[in-house]
């Protein structure tokens, strides 16, 4: 083989593949403005509860933590 034939059969097939991915891409389907929205602020909400949930574990396992090198004099 060749180097135009490779050169030709590498075209070749880039340009199946991108007729395949337009091909699927028409199949898809795409959320609404509104579903978009609405999971979006799902997405922030859990965000901010997770975020404030494992911030307040830190700080009471940090907090617990010290407490115990205190009481064995580990730490000042």
């Amino acid at each position: 083989m060749n180097p135009g034939e490779k050169i030709k059969e590498w075209v070749d097939r880039t340009k199946q593949f991108y007729l395949e991915v337009r091909s699927e891409m028409r199949k898809v389907s795409w959320p609404g403005r509104q579903e978009v929205f609405s999971t979006t602020l799902i997405v922030i909400a859990a965000v901010l509860f997770f975020g404030a949930y494992l911030g307040v574990v830190d700080v009471a396992l940090g907090a617990g933590v010290r407490k115990l090198l205190t009481y064995f004099n580990v730490a000042s």
